[in-house]
């Protein structure tokens, strides 16, 4: 049996689809307006406990004070695991952090 004849002799149908998704018209835009510059604001360091988490927080830490030493730093070490920290028994901890600081980041850090 000649298999090359019989792979030719085979019709194969393709649906080409297009990359592109739709794009939502709408710009993204954050919670709150970014600060213009750090000076003298109080930065919140969100740590989730990820492998990597403190330590990424700390470089950022490190680096940031280094470029705006009048910045100051406040860390809040989440209460729960893959749960937003609103729906857990640290809300009200995690609302008072929040009102407290100018900015927040937040280290993924898989």
């Amino acid at each position: 049996m000649n298999v090359g004849a019989e792979v030719s002799q085979r019709s194969a149908e393709y649906e080409v689809l297009s990359p592109w998704a739709d794009a939502d018209p709408v710009p993204s835009r954050g919670i709150t307006s970014r600060p213009r510059d750090l000076a003298g604001k109080k930065i919140g360091l969100y740590l989730n406990h990820k492998r990597a988490g403190h330590l990424s927080l700390s470089a950022f830490e490190r680096e940031l004070l280094e470029r705006v030493p009048s910045a100051t730093t406040s860390w809040y070490p989440c209460t729960g695991h893959n749960v937003p920290e609103m729906l857990t028994e640290g809300k009200a901890k995690f609302e008072a952090w929040v009102g407290s600081v100018d900015a927040v980041v937040l280290s993924v850090a898989d």
